[in-house]
């Protein structure tokens, strides 16, 4: 059973060495330096960093060099096409797990969540922790908690559905993290679904994030000029900011064009947290 509580402690300490490595990328700087920043041992940092993310921090840091995002970009309309042809919702996700996903219907969004009832915990996982809401049709929400307070992700919850009854039930998260965060150690045959409210537009771009594999990056352009409407990047970046399920929604993907990783909802280093441990488990797995 993996630790998720000693898990989410460790990525307090990697997102300030993350922080780091984005501030000095272009130094490459060496495991020595990183680890009197973080105060740490060479051989504790080595050690704490590999067990979060399965590669040392020099590895991790060729992962989020802006040549490597570079190429990642240029590939980028090739696999939204293949994606498309083979018919999949998302090819690349690790292993078997795929993602099927229903939007609210134009009177159930008028109803603005009444008579929903939502499931909801809140669960430490490898980036921190995180709210889970669930109905009976779905995940509808997954977002970080950041450094405010339980009763603000609540909050926010709440606003997208502002009739919804809310109803605590951590139980019924533990399952869908295992296979969210690590579905190579926990393979099924049921998908996971997602219940979704947004826009048209909003949903569409929702859905072209699905068909982008894991450990890859497209731009906002991409997934603009993916929907026939080139000129709408800065509407594609306004719909990732209003995702409501942050991971398997995979907003983190998005960057800009020139290989910078730009801003994230949830904070541009664990953006960058989530993009090095897709690659370096794309990596480690050959897929």
């Amino acid at each position: 059973m993996i630790n998720y509580s000693q898990l989410s402690d460790d990525y307090s300490r990697i997102e300030q060495v993350i922080y780091y490595l984005l501030k000095n990328a272009p130094r490459q700087p060496g495991l020595d330096e990183i680890a009197e920043y973080i105060h740490l041992s060479e051989y504790h940092l080595q050690r704490l960093f590999t067990r979060w993310v399965g590669v040392s921090p020099k590895r991790f840091l060729q992962f989020i060099t802006k040549e490597h995002a570079k190429q990642l970009l240029a590939e980028a309309n090739s696999i939204l096409d293949t994606s498309i042809q083979v018919g999949l919702s998302s090819p690349g996700r690790l292993h078997d797990l795929f993602i099927t996903w229903e939007a609210v219907t134009p009177g159930e969004f008028k109803q603005r969540g009444d008579g929903l009832t939502i499931y909801y915990g809140f669960h430490p996982t490898p980036f921190g922790e995180i709210l889970l809401g669930s109905t009976d049709r779905g995940i509808c929400n997954l977002s970080f908690v950041m450094p405010s307070s339980h009763l603000d992700a609540l909050d926010a919850l709440q606003e997208n559905w502002p009739l919804a009854k809310l109803v605590e039930k951590s139980g019924l998260g533990q399952p869908l993290l295992e296979n969210i965060f690590h579905p190579n150690l926990h393979k099924t045959d049921q998908p996971l679904h997602l219940y979704l409210s947004g826009s048209n537009f909003q949903l569409k771009v929702w859905e072209a994030l699905l068909r982008v594999p894991s450990g890859n990056v497209v731009s906002y352009r991409d997934i603009a000029s993916y929907l026939g409407e080139p000129n709408a990047s800065r509407a594609v970046g306004n719909a990732l900011a209003r995702n409501p399920i942050a991971v398997l929604i995979p907003c983190h993907r998005v960057i800009h064009s020139l290989g910078e990783f730009g801003h994230y909802h949830f904070g541009r280093e664990r953006k960058v947290a989530l993009l090095g441990w897709e690659m370096a488990n794309v990596a480690n797995t050959g897929s």
